[in-house]
């Protein structure tokens, strides 16, 4: 008799093509990857209207049921709307759920009273940061609790972010999986060149440009004395946002702000082409981004935290302020030799941590486990032998 097919739903980003950040990206590669290993997935995807004519519609793209669900709300409230819909359509399918973020945790609990299989990626402690007010860590905290109880499954980032997990939930309902990076080892360098840069010649930063990203202190660091490179700051700013008026204000004529760029071809050239790649994130676990220059390469100067220094490795030298990320920009800019091993040292530790089909794999097991089956050809998928590139 034929076994009956494993099917997914995947909640939590808002959907598929990737067109917004990690959690899309990653939704893309692991619902190609679970069609292609056989697999029945549901991805659901937000779709934002002036007036819900259609709640509920479904198209195949790559093999994907792609789920759309109109929300007419705006904002953070279009958001719950969303969740809350997409909890509702879930429980009536079948399958496991993966839910990408605790920010809508509780609605979670309707599945567990359908009995839906829930694996949840608690992302990072949103709570902890800086921007929020008091209402909104509130909110993130009390949902960080219940996503933590209320899904069969956690899965952790970053080692640092399991252990604050076990504060929650006994460790044996916690699992590891990082983020994963595809290794760049060619890139045109026309998107570079149209921004009046030169290969080799730049930092980069490419963040969401807030105060726990550090991209101000990043900003006045470089423009502290006079250099011969340039420094690019991706992300979006607004007039209308405190934080980035003062990064506009500290940033000279050697500071490209060329705001986001979401043609990630080009994205990955700019990536790709830096001296060195600037990573100022204070709170969270295995960022994307990171995880993304190590594959590319690149030597990076980061924050100096225990989620930086995990990711980074060797690849990574640290700031902690102003004057200390000064000092090692000026080291990336005088020393060939160190940039070199530090971009040797981020393409070995991307190919040891994060590779793609190890994680996917990962939570391929991870959804096998919650249907009670033992996942079948877990070894069908070859690591690149220790040289590789």
């Amino acid at each position: 008799m034929k076994s009956e097919q494993p099917a997914i739903l995947i909640l939590g980003t808002r959907g598929i093509p990737a067109a917004h950040g990690g959690f899309e990206t990653f939704a893309e590669k692991l619902a190609l990857f679970l069609v292609g290993r056989g697999w029945k997935v549901g991805v659901y995807c937000q779709e934002e209207v002036e007036r819900v004519g259609q709640r509920v519609r479904t198209e195949t793209w790559n093999g994907i049921e792609l789920i759309h669900i109109q929300v007419a709300s705006k904002g953070p409230r279009a958001t719950l709307e969303f969740d809350w819909q997409c909890v509702l359509d879930a429980a009536r399918r079948p399958g496991v759920c993966l839910v990408l973020g605790y920010n809508g945790a509780v609605f979670l609990t309707w599945l567990r009273l359908m009995r839906r299989k829930i694996i949840t990626n608690m992302d990072g402690i949103e709570w902890r940061r800086p921007k929020w007010g008091r209402a909104a860590r509130t909110w993130f905290w009390l949902n960080e609790w219940i996503g933590a109880w209320a899904s069969h499954r956690l899965v952790a980032d970053h080692p640092v972010i399991a252990d604050h997990l076990a504060t929650r939930r006994p460790r044996s309902a916690i699992t590891t999986i990082a983020y994963g990076a595809d290794p760049v080892t060619s890139a045109p360098e026309a998107p570079v060149r149209a921004l009046g840069l030169e290969p080799g010649k730049y930092l980069i930063s490419i963040a969401r440009i807030e105060p726990d990203n550090n991209i101000l202190p990043i900003v006045e660091a470089f423009c502290s004395q006079k250099r011969d490179m340039k420094l690019v700051v991706l992300g979006t700013l607004s007039d209308q946002i405190p934080y980035h008026v003062a990064v506009r204000a500290a940033a000279n004529s050697s500071v490209v702000l060329p705001g986001a760029i979401y043609d990630q071809a080009a994205v990955k050239a700019l990536r790709y082409h830096a001296r060195a790649y600037m990573h100022g994130h204070t709170v969270g676990g295995t960022n994307p981004s990171l995880v993304e220059a190590l594959a590319a390469g690149n030597m990076v100067i980061a924050h100096d935290n225990p989620y930086n220094r995990w990711v980074a490795g060797a690849a990574a030298i640290h700031f902690t302020d102003t004057q200390s990320c000064a000092e090692r920009m000026q080291q990336a800019m005088e020393d060939d030799t160190l940039v070199k091993a530090c971009g040797e040292a981020a393409r070995t530790r991307a190919r040891e941590a994060f590779r793609w089909d190890d994680v996917l794999l990962a939570y391929e097991n991870e959804a096998y486990r919650l249907l009670g089956v033992t996942a079948p050809r877990t070894a069908a998928i070859d690591r690149p032998s220790p040289g590789a590139v």
